[in-house]
């Protein structure tokens, strides 16, 4: 099966969907194994966890290791919290 090759699926009453045998053999997807699923531009994405982990910890890799980004989170929204109430 190549990367470009389509299978239909059919959801089924409780919304679940069945991976097809020769995708999940072609993605190397084993039984309980754990997918994220979002949407992303009007599809439905399925990905292995591993793999978001790895693209979160590369986005965030730049980050100097003195920055704290939840600190700065948490003020900002602080800020904007102290803007909305007018105090």
């Amino acid at each position: 099966m190549a990367d470009s090759d389509s299978i239909e699926v059919t959801i089924g009453p409780q919304g679940r969907i069945v991976v097809p045998a020769p995708l999940r053999r072609h993605l190397g997807f084993q039984p309980g194994e754990v997918l994220v699923a979002r949407a992303e531009q009007g599809r439905l994405v399925l990905e292995r966890r591993e793999a978001v982990f790895a693209r979160l910890r590369d986005r965030f890799a730049l980050v100097p290791a003195d920055v704290d980004l939840a600190a700065e989170l948490i003020g900002h929204r602080r800020e904007e919290s102290v803007r909305e109430s007018g105090v």
